[in-house]
């Protein structure tokens, strides 16, 4: 079987759900044949979330032409660092850029100021910390970043969508102190146990994706059966993070089915009912 081909479309679900997170402008083939596949499977609506201002620009757009589309927008973590110190090395498909220091930052999160003033955007994300593939260098940008854009979130009532990589407890203090906003989400949940229950008490929605499938991935199966179920969410997270027994191959919204079946099985519940739940739960986080 081809590394690069797509998996088979999965038996659909009976109760229709979301994808809480996706990036449809990084997958092959047309937003419209996403959506119709997504569709056949009984995910009937997608978050498309942006990475960057190009990519929240699209977002946004694409939700505007799209019923069972809606939008999250906002600077990658990742993202902070290289409009501040420069991306010489063309890591985030914008081309190599020079640094343009807190000037820069501040313009660009100006523009994801004033697309989260619109109605088909309900997030604001993926925001947050990443420290696998930023060093201490860019530390201060991204905590920058992160803190303006719950201020958004707040001022505007959105959802925050937060990215979390190798940095728990410092966004878990960040949100504490900044005050998170009234809807929180976890996107790709990646703590444990114990900092699911920290989630669990403070209200913040957790986001599993297809990494929760992967044999090494005990931890997040974990936190999953921990985490309540009025938090929960499924996503794809894709193109990325292929669930079990499809991974490395490409992902998408129709992949949905496979891992909420699996999310089911942690959880000692059918699938319809998490199907239910994470409909109301998806709905609830993005005010929809």
């Amino acid at each position: 079987m081809s590394r690069t081909e797509a998996p088979p479309l999965p038996e659909p679900l009976r109760v229709p759900v979301a994808d809480s997170h996706t990036h449809l402008d990084m997958q092959d083939g047309t937003v419209e044949e996403a959506l119709a596949r997504a569709a056949a499977v009984n995910v009937t609506t997608v978050i498309q979330v942006g990475c960057d201002v190009k990519g929240s620009h699209w977002a946004a757009e694409t939700a505007a032409a799209h019923a069972s589309v809606y939008a999250a927008v906002a600077l990658h973590p990742n993202e902070a660092p290289r409009i501040v110190h420069g991306d010489p090395d063309n890591w985030s498909r914008q081309g190599a850029r020079e640094g343009g220091g807190s000037a820069a930052l501040h313009e660009a999160l100006a523009e994801i100021d004033a697309l989260a003033a619109l109605d088909h955007v309900r997030g604001v994300g993926e925001t947050g910390l990443d420290y696998f593939r930023t060093g201490p260098e860019g530390m201060a940008a991204q905590e920058e970043s992160f803190r303006a854009h719950i201020e958004i979130a707040k001022r505007h009532g959105k959802a925050l969508v937060i990215h979390d990589r190798e940095a728990h407890a410092d966004v878990l203090r960040i949100l504490a102190d900044a005050g998170a906003p009234e809807r929180t989400v976890f996107h790709c949940y990646s703590g444990d146990a114990d900092m699911a229950r920290v989630c669990a008490d403070a209200g913040y929605f957790m986001s599993f994706a297809g990494n929760m499938t992967f044999k090494n991935a005990q931890p997040l199966r974990d936190a999953l059966a921990v985490a309540p179920m009025e938090l929960v969410l499924v996503e794809t997270d894709a193109p990325f993070l292929t669930p079990a027994p499809y991974r490395g191959r490409p992902n998408a919204p129709y992949l949905i089915p496979v891992t909420l079946r699996a999310m089911a099985a942690v959880k000692g519940v059918d699938e319809d009912t998490l199907a239910s739940a994470i409909a109301d739960n998806t709905a609830r986080a993005f005010d929809y």
